[in-house]
């Protein structure tokens, strides 16, 4: 995600300083006129630090344990658009508040190829003045973004979107295993949820991954989307919130994981689905 984003604000015409931590990833950036630096510390040089990671922990590593924060100058803004949790933000935010830099938590919704034509959607929390300061920055990557509360507030709502999408998807596959069991073909009833009242986004470009997985590009990983799933069920147990769904949709993930699938697509619940109807 974090390469087709950085390409469209070099493209909006930003000068654009590059890391990751493996650092033959910034080389098509370089190409195109960006500057890549040896080490997250020497990003305080910019005036706003954009971070996609995996996890809280990577970004705690790459903001805080850097020196990265701590080097920024007094007015900088930290866009953290990883999905982490709150919890993870309300630290990290912390931190920055305390070398007088805004952090906003501003994670995304959207696949890769929906980054690579700027059509994201970002849900942000924090300071509203920050927020107005750096939209210029998410114009630039997006198709639209949202200041929906104080911090923390993004990365609540891109749990609450994830868990939507974790249940979808195991949905999407208890329904093809069920028509398939019955002798209907899968395309056949691909077909018939994509022209109908079920019909989203979603489904749509998750057909690949769910008819042809062997040709399809891993878009999104089964164990990214456990991970994800355990943040938002934590997040439920500190609100007091039931998830019966989630639960239902992360014990799959689960197994697809102990299957050996956990850097297969998210779609290959359906596999683990399959396997378990065929022996009952």
């Amino acid at each position: 995600m974090g390469l087709p984003m950085a390409r469209n604000v070099l493209r909006a015409g930003f000068p654009l300083l590059v890391w990751n931590r493996t650092a033959e990833r910034c080389a098509p950036l370089v190409e195109e006129g960006a500057e890549a630096v040896p080490d997250p510390a020497s990003l305080a040089a910019a005036g706003v630090v954009v971070t996609m990671l995996t996890d809280g922990r990577a970004a705690h590593s790459v903001l805080v344990e850097s020196g990265l924060v701590e080097q920024l100058r007094p007015g900088s803004i930290v866009l953290e658009m990883s999905t982490i949790g709150p919890s993870a933000v309300a630290e990290l935010a912390r931190e920055a508040h305390r070398n007088e830099v805004d952090l906003l938590d501003a994670p995304v919704s959207g696949s890769v190829s929906v980054a690579e034509a700027a059509q994201l959607f970002v849900m942000v929390g924090g300071d509203q003045r920050a927020y107005e300061r750096v939209a210029p920055v998410l114009d630039a990557m997006t198709k639209g973004h949202m200041l929906l509360g104080p911090s923390g507030a993004g990365a609540a709502m891109k749990l609450a979107v994830n868990a939507m999408i974790a249940v979808t998807n195991e949905s999407l596959a208890e329904t093809l295993v069920l028509a398939e069991r019955f002798g209907i073909e899968r395309e056949r009833a691909y077909d018939v949820l994509a022209g109908g009242v079920l019909a989203s986004p979603f489904l749509l470009y998750k057909r690949g991954a769910f008819l042809r997985p062997e040709t399809e590009a891993v878009a999104f990983t089964a164990a990214l989307m456990r991970k994800d799933a355990s943040l938002a069920e934590d997040l439920a147990a500190q609100l007091g919130v039931r998830l019966p769904a989630v639960a239902a949709a992360a014990g799959v993930l689960e197994e697809a994981i102990r299957d050996g699938l956990g850097e297969a697509d998210m779609a290959s619940v359906i596999r683990v689905l399959a396997s378990v109807n065929s022996t009952t």
